[in-house]
């Protein structure tokens, strides 16, 4: 039987950890113990500068999940235990007491349902504003206008902005790279 755990991992390796620790396990014969490892992560599209780019963002930076094939007593055979422990950079498993803690299965189909949507989805702007946000119009025709976001439009890349014009307030549609925070 096979059961999911959390690794602590240094932050920002994770993807380098997770290939050193896959080539000593296929060293070590171990496949059949450990079949596989996963750094979630997410696609995400930012606009800066005018310039749309999309990169992979790590859902849980810091964090391996690995699926470990586990003995009768639901433990976690010492070959593997010891492999993963004394690979350069991980630092245990999650759970108390120096024992692993398995993740339940609602928190893996969860995990699991989450990465395969995040492949098939198109990838989300990332837009760090909320409603209520006070903030300034730095490019366009109403620029150097303050303003207070109204709505954030993730799906159009947009954030409408109340602005005070003449006295009166008036609702801007801007996307969301020609405002930013006071």
């Amino acid at each position: 039987m096979k059961q999911w755990y959390v690794l602590r991992v240094q932050a920002g390796r994770e993807d380098t950890i997770r290939d050193a620790l896959w080539k000593r396990i296929q060293t070590h014969d171990l496949e059949s113990l450990l079949s596989t490892l996963m750094v979630p992560s997410e696609k995400v599209t930012e606009i800066k500068s005018g310039k749309k780019r999309t990169y992979k963002r790590k859902t849980y930076p810091g964090y391996i999940m690995a699926e470990v094939e586990v003995d009768a007593g639901n433990r976690i055979p010492d070959e593997v235990w010891f492999l993963i422990r004394d690979t350069p950079g991980v630092g245990d498993f999650l759970g108390a007491n120096n024992r692993p803690t398995p993740m339940s299965a609602e928190d893996v189909d969860r995990m699991l349902f989450h990465e395969a949507d995040a492949a098939i989805q198109e990838p989300q702007v990332k837009i760090d504003f909320n409603p209520g946000d006070q903030v300034k119009v730095k490019e366009g025709p109403f620029e150097n206008f303050n303003g207070v976001v109204d709505e954030v439009m993730p799906a159009k890349g947009m954030v409408k902005v109340i602005v005070t014009i003449f006295g009166r307030p008036t609702p801007l549609e801007l996307e969301y790279w020609q405002v930013e925070t006071i």
